[in-house]
């Protein structure tokens, strides 16, 4: 007998664990509305440290009170329409990357705001929102061109490792910074041109031996002591993008006393810069259409981390999954 109800994960509480803030709900499958389309999500992508800090109620441009939906990107099937809809069949793989409509096995939305697709693989989460960020990053807020160095931390994670290939792509000498011999497997099977394992090497010892020039632009997702050495070792008008800091997601944020940061910067033009995909949402439509035909073309290489996660009850051991660092590639839940 088909299911009429259906699961989705809800915050019901602001809690310093994701975990404890969340619950399964159910709910009647939706009907459409006008112009709208019902979609059976098949895989979501999980986000643990956007995740984590909406569930403390640390994004600030969201400001959500409990209970509030969760998870973000999603590819699935369509399963109803209204007559009215004209750009979409029952049947079609789409990809969705709506805030609330990720972790749950059913979405009713706008026929606009699907974004149709080959198949409802799970690689395609890799690329939006999490490619499509690593391209608007590096492009619109590094100012990357060719021929410069570029280093990648977390290069080994769901968006370092698009990152990586990116900045190859461009013409670029990229560093990866991980920390497993399985992550230095995959960076070196993209083209890593030096692969530095945080756990058998150190990362401030390596860039003073070998990069006496610096770096001209680091893609940072990690922060604290990494975040602190990079920019130590920024190049003359260097630039470093901040695109998180997983370090601290889980713990309050570490008070540092040091002199201020414009002494390390001033004196090579450096720039450090905060990057947030809403903020350059602009971006968005032109960046999914670029990473899509890089990858159905075969240039750009999709890592899904091969940890299986079934099933809405899963996501909180996916989430800290991911924020354990064991994760090669994007981590996604299957449905």
């Amino acid at each position: 007998m088909e299911s009429k109800t259906y699961r989705k994960l809800v915050a019901t509480q602001l809690s310093h664990s994701f975990r404890s803030a969340i619950a399964i709900t159910e709910l009647p499958i939706p009907t459409p509305a006008p112009h709208e389309i019902v979609i059976r999500n098949h895989y979501a992508g999980i986000n643990a440290g956007f995740d984590t800090l909406q569930c403390q109620g640390k994004v600030p441009y969201t400001y959500l009170t409990p209970p509030f939906d969760l998870g973000v990107e999603a590819v699935g099937e369509v399963v109803k329409i209204r007559q009215d809809v004209h750009t979409l069949q029952i049947g079609d793989a789409v990809a969705t990357t709506i805030r609330g409509g990720g972790y749950r096995e059913y979405q009713a939305i706008s026929e606009n705001l699907a974004l149709p697709i080959c198949a409802a693989t799970p690689e395609i989460l890799t690329l939006m929102p999490t490619g499509v960020s690593a391209l608007v990053a590096l492009e619109k807020v590094g100012e990357m061109t060719s021929g410069e160095v570029v280093l990648v931390t977390a290069a080994a994670g769901g968006v370092g490792h698009i990152a990586v290939q990116l900045a190859k792509l461009s013409g670029n000498h990229v560093i990866g910074v991980c920390g497993s011999d399985a992550k230095v497997a995959l960076l070196r099977n993209l083209g890593c041109d030096r692969i530095i394992n945080y756990r058998t090497e150190t990362l401030d010892t390596v860039l003073q031996q070998e990069y006496s020039n610096g770096i001209d632009l680091v893609f940072d997702c990690v922060g604290k002591h990494v975040f602190d050495t990079c920019v130590d070792h920024l190049a003359v008008r260097g630039r470093l993008i901040i695109v998180g800091f997983i370090s601290e997601y889980t713990n309050d944020l570490e008070c540092v006393t040091q002199p201020r940061i414009y002494q390390k910067l001033f004196w090579k033009s450096a720039s450090v810069r905060g990057f947030l995909m809403p903020h350059f949402s602009e971006y968005a439509v032109e960046g999914r259409h670029h990473l899509l035909d890089l990858f159905y073309s075969g240039r750009l290489k999709v890592a899904v981390d091969s940890t299986v996660f079934h099933g809405i009850e899963s996501i909180p051991d996916a989430v800290e999954h991911l924020l354990s660092g064991k994760n090669c590639g994007k981590v996604v839940v299957k449905f």
